[in-house]
């Protein structure tokens, strides 16, 4: 049987006696590899700031932008005036959830004040105008989301503006055909074609046929009417063919309206068809002299032939059977000798 090896009890300043001298210093790093080092940090920042900046030109970056610095009047609006109610909406959506959705905008430029024109998002950029407002200007109202966009050319821009409108808040067809108007006015189109085709290219031929005819509605009543944007569709359809059945309609329709009592969007519905309805009454006829409306009577000078004098316009009229070739060649010879 083997025998135990007995074991020495535990030196407790063993590991002591060999750490009394001062630590060797950890090897150091080779020079390549702090340069090395070097440039991976800074490649790596480039690569983060060249993705952000072509994130912010491609519009994938929401920016965060002062209201003053934004031109809503950048473009011609399409949207008239906003209904009250739908703004309180949109104010209280803003107030218990904050902007949702940003407005699109494009960079006019260093030195320009605002800076940045609107493209689309005009109802969002007036709720929070309204807000900042009414709160006295509570920094949480006083900036505004934004994506930024590079539109090819105004032809471009304009579309952006017209085709957020149709998805989120559908314009009225006199809207419609206002923008249109308005762009060929600014040179953006150079044919109604052209303009029809650019800024609804994604609605049906029949309502772009329907934007088209409220075009001569346009060009009668902008300006005139207080409520354009609550005009029926078949009430602008029907103003638009009787506009080009009477030009004088527009100048009738402006005096009715001057004369309403109350300007309601009712009111202007009823008025319009008042003045559809009422057709002027026809303008008399030039008076006629006695002897001109007279007609001269027929005198029958012999079975079959029968004479009308009218000396004041200096004609005699014969007529009857026995009018023949025989009889008109004898008419002329004895005119002839009465010469």
């Amino acid at each position: 049987m083997a025998k135990r090896k007995r074991l020495s009890p535990a030196q407790s300043d063993y590991l002591e006696a060999h750490l009394t001298g001062p630590f060797a210093p950890a090897p150091s790093r080779a020079p390549i590899a702090d340069v090395a080092g070097e440039a991976a940090a800074a490649a790596a920042f480039e690569e983060v700031a060249g993705e952000l900046t072509r994130a912010r030109e491609e519009g994938r970056l929401v920016l965060d932008l002062p209201l003053e610095e934004i031109d809503s009047e950048h473009l011609i609006r399409d949207r008239i005036d906003l209904d009250p109610e739908a703004l309180d909406e949109l104010k209280q959506s803003i107030r218990e959830r904050g902007q949702q959705t940003p407005i699109e905008v494009v960079d006019r430029g260093e030195g320009r004040h605002p800076r940045y024109g609107l493209l689309s998002g005009w109802r969002r950029l007036a709720a929070l105008r309204a807000l900042c407002e009414e709160a006295n200007g509570l920094q949480r109202y006083t900036r505004i989301r934004a994506l930024l966009r590079l539109p090819r050319d105004r032809a471009d821009a304009y579309r952006a503006m017209v085709e957020e409108n149709e998805i989120r808040a559908g314009l009225s067809f006199f809207e419609r055909a206002r923008i249109v108007a308005r762009a060929l006015e600014a040179g953006v189109f150079a044919r109604e074609k052209d303009a029809l085709g650019g800024l609804f290219a994604s609605v049906s031929y029949s309502k772009r046929s329907k934007i088209k005819s409220f075009l001569p509605v346009v060009s009668a009543l902008d300006g005139v009417l207080a409520h354009p944007a609550r005009l029926p569709e078949h009430l602008g359809l029907a103003l638009a063919r009787a506009l080009k059945d009477r030009p004088d309609l527009g100048e009738r329709i402006a005096r009715a309206h001057a004369a309403l009592p109350e300007v309601t969007p009712e009111a202007e519905a009823e008025m319009l068809r008042r003045v559809m309805e009422t057709r002027p009454a026809p303008a008399p006829k030039p008076a006629q002299s006695a002897e001109t409306e007279r007609k001269p009577a027929d005198r029958t000078l012999i079975e079959g032939l029968s004479i009308a004098a009218d000396p004041a316009r200096g004609r005699i009229l014969l007529k009857g059977r026995r009018i023949t070739p025989d009889f008109v060649a004898e008419l002329e010879d004895w005119l002839k000798s009465r010469d």
